[in-house]
């Protein structure tokens, strides 16, 4: 199985938050916040005024000759059946969640592995999406599906109302292919589940007063038995209010079922809890290690400071493996399975019945290794990559030893490999969607403000000359240990490269690029080194003449777009044109709307005098000001977003309009964090973004 943060530590883009209501301002807030009648996320006065801005900037970006054109091809590229069909390992057969232009919402489909190794396998559909909801007369958009091994054929299958994170759960038998009356089943919230065995669920979710942290999270985890009302599940274990939350759930492999629970104080911080019997015995590691699994017996952790344990020191970022009973008896005799370096990190850690997947970021490029374990020695062999891009290990199951791994960069078409009897074959292969002869990819380091060299990589043109002339768009993210990697991007490819544009990924500190150090670097007070960081990369593009502030563009979402709102407010002299997609610009009300509060291990606490202190130095809402020219700026996010709300977007674009600075807004209404609930969605969202660029920095 690809094995997930036992946490549920969830970053921005990657994961579910859970939300919770807005609390009333007072009038010292109001009197400070004019436009705090904006975060009512359905309020008709606030939707009038989305409708207006819609309208103001649809008619101007959708004129823009470009739109037509790139939208068009965008669509073809989404929905194309050329496309790469990724697919999740359960039982018997391989699983894909596909849409098109004939299955808007999506068919969850099935089929053999002899079948998928053709070029055209045939799909056995076991739940369309598009007949579902006209039968139900819902806006469903599919959210995933949590199936109990080895046989998957009880799953539990997440439903959404326009894309938000709150989901309707049902149980689901994938042989009858049909919903399970009188199953288990959960009414829309953000809860959490995961099966224990065929009668019985890990569940949180809103229980009611009490039972959410201030972070909107989960604070109790429970033991649902099936017929039990779900009033009276079973509580296992309880945390505080003030956490972030608390989970439980099951690691199921060859040697039987492992049942944990995890109590998140914060972000990146955390304790872990086995259960043995009736009883929770507490693993002794630290408080910022990540349990990444068990596999054979082995407790898999991967640190994220330093551990001193008597004369021995285990370094950061390293993955470390025990047997578990012996741990359990006081054995801290770790086995080093990865040692990171200065430019080498831990990536994903999997596992296969027999088998422990690791990939690494050397110098931010991929390598894939695979470990065996034999009367307790490890063996360890190198997976040969086609280049020196990204590799991602893309499915794996503890019940098989066939696992699936795909490799991409910048300009080479995304491939997927099969890994079956140790023998590695290329299965899919995405076609080129854009034309690269001329094309080159460099990578190069700026000097930030601290003097730290930061990496970035730069795509160039056909017929590119660093004249100052080109159109360039940079994006970055910098944030929650989260890497920007290489990858093959067909719409980036078609929409901006192919048309003479240059595109730039910053490697900045607060991503996790070079493990939890660059992370570290840039949280809470340290936080502005990721801003430095990525105007470092701008200026470097205009000082190396690949373009200048007349031709030059930066993108980021959700903390990206807390990153390029800082950006742009701290140096409106450097940037021509900003998207800002679906992102966090409001740091001082920040914790109080939605998720806000579980990310403050990242940014600080706006209520303590001393975070405020330094967070109001980069808060784009705060630093906004009347008398400076600024870039006019695209911001785009979503009202059925709720993990960061589109209040952050709709009060900055009202403050920055009442400065009579213009401004581009477009808000879809639905979609969730994702910005789009389909593929025509994502199409006509992302052709606005480079409509935009195009007529801002051409």
């Amino acid at each position: 199985m690809v094995i997930r943060r036992l946490r549920r530590r969830i970053p921005l883009l990657l994961a579910t938050a859970l939300a919770v209501a807005v609390p009333m301002a007072t009038t010292a807030e109001q009197n400070e916040d004019p436009y705090l009648w904006l975060e009512e996320v359905d309020g008709a006065k606030p939707l009038a005024w989305v409708a207006e801005q819609n309208a103001g900037t649809l008619k101007v970006l959708e004129a823009v000759p470009e739109f037509e054109p790139i939208h068009a091809r965008n669509l073809e590229i989404l929905n194309s059946s050329a496309r790469i069909p990724s697919v999740t390992i359960r039982g018997t057969y391989l699983y894909n969640f596909w849409q098109d232009a004939d299955h808007v919402r999506g068919l969850w489909r099935r089929t053999s592995l002899d079948e998928y190794r053709k070029s055209d396998p045939a799909w056995e559909t076991v739940l369309d999406l598009d007949i579902l909801a006209a039968a139900e007369d819902e806006n469903w958009v599919w959210k995933g599906v949590s199936c109990l091994p080895p046989a998957s054929r009880q799953c539990m299958v997440s439903l959404s109302r326009g894309g938000g994170d709150a989901t309707v759960k049902r149980e689901f038998d994938t042989r009858a292919k049909a919903f399970i009356k009188d199953g288990f089943s959960l009414p829309e919230a953000k809860s959490q589940v995961n099966w224990r065995d065929a009668n019985s669920l890990w569940v949180g979710t809103d229980f009611g007063e009490g039972s959410l942290t201030t972070s909107g999270y989960p604070r109790t985890a429970r033991l649902w038995h099936r017929g039990t009302p779900l009033a009276e599940t079973q509580v296992i274990f309880e945390g505080k209010e003030e956490d972030v939350s608390s989970s439980a759930f099951s690691i199921h492999t060859a040697e039987g079922r492992y049942d944990l629970v995890v109590r998140t104080p914060a972000f990146f911080r955390g304790e872990n809890f086995i259960r043995l019997g009736e009883r929770l015995v507490k693993l002794d590691l630290p408080e910022d290690a990540n349990l990444q699994g068990l596999f054979k017996d082995q407790m898999l952790v991967s640190l994220r400071t330093d551990w001193t344990i008597g004369d021995r020191t285990y370094p950061q970022d390293a993955l470390l493996a025990i047997d578990l009973d012996q741990f359990l008896q006081g054995s801290r005799d770790f086995q080093i399975l990865f040692e990171p370096s200065e430019r080498i990190s831990l990536g994903q850690v999997s596992t296969t019945r027999d088998s422990l997947l690791l990939t690494t970021l050397d110098n931010v490029r991929g390598r894939l290794y695979r470990l065996t374990l034999a009367e307790e020695n490890w063996s360890r062999e190198e997976i040969p990559l086609p280049g020196l891009g990204r590799v991602r290990i893309t499915a794996s199951s503890n019940d098989s030893e066939i696992w699936f791994y795909s490799y991409t960069d910048f300009l080479t078409p995304s491939s997927l490999f099969l890994v079956a009897e140790e023998k590695s074959e290329q299965v899919k292969s995405m076609p080129a969607f854009f034309n690269t002869d001329g094309m080159e990819v460099a990578q190069r380091e700026a000097i930030s403000r601290d003097g730290t060299k930061i990496p970035y990589f730069l795509i160039t043109p056909k017929g590119f000359q660093a004249n100052g002339k080109s159109p360039a768009l940079l994006y970055g993210y910098g944030g929650f240990e989260i890497p920007m990697t290489p990858r093959y991007s067909a719409i980036v490819g078609t929409a901006w490269l192919e048309r003479g544009g240059v595109y730039a990924l910053a490697n900045i500190r607060g991503g996790g690029e070079f493990g939890p150090r660059w992370h570290q670097a840039a949280l809470r007070a340290n936080r502005h080194k990721a801003f430095e960081d990525f105007i470092a990369v701008g200026e470097a593009l205009v000082a190396t003449g690949v373009t200048s502030r007349e031709h030059l563009g930066i993108m980021g979402g959700s903390n990206g777009g807390l990153l390029v709102g800082a950006s742009f407010t701290q140096r409106p002299d450097l940037f021509k044109a900003v998207v800002c997609q679906v992102p966090l610009l409001d740091m001082r009300r920040y914790n109080k709307l939605l998720a806000g509060a579980s990310w403050m291990a990242e940014y600080g606490n706006p209520d303590e005098p001393k975070d405020w202190a330094f967070i109001k130095t980069w808060s784009p809402y705060q630093n906004v000001k009347e008398d400076i020219d600024y870039p006019r700026v695209f911001f785009r996010t979503s009202t059925r977003d709720d993990r960061v709300h589109p209040g952050h977007a709709r009060k900055m674009v009202a403050r920055m309009l009442s400065m009579d600075h213009p401004v581009y807004y477009y808000e879809n209404t639905e979609g969730g964090h994702a910005g789009a609930a389909n593929n025509n969605q994502r199409g006509y969202a992302t052709a606005l973004d480079f409509a935009y660029l195009w007529m801002m920095l051409r």
